[in-house]
């Protein structure tokens, strides 16, 4: 085979030849890039939004939350005194009949 010696010269014209005919493009290839970059956030954002948690997960979250627990006597105690106290049962019904007044 017969060796080819590189032209170092020929690559360079070649390659700014290759350049200048890139530049035109370079707006076009812009938003193909940018338009490509916003479908694939778009994509994986859906994708996201749509993926549930597994049964698993859920069942283990459930079993960390701790319910507040309410003392029965307290409970009783302030039934109590809503009871006895006239004010506390006026206010109550007044609350009762407008909850939205302040």
């Amino acid at each position: 085979m017969a060796s080819k010696s590189i032209n170092f010269s020929s690559i360079t014209s070649k390659l700014l030849g290759f350049k200048q005919r890139i530049l035109k493009y370079t707006k076009l290839i812009f938003i193909v890039v940018l338009l490509g970059m916003y479908s694939f956030l778009v994509f994986n954002i859906n994708s996201l939004i749509n993926s549930e948690p597994s049964d698993e997960a859920v069942a283990e979250k459930l079993q960390t939350a701790q319910r507040p627990k309410i003392d029965k006597q307290a409970v009783i105690k302030l039934q109590e005194l809503q009871d006895n106290s006239t004010n506390v049962q006026a206010l109550f019904k007044e609350a009762r009949d407008n909850p939205f007044q302040e």
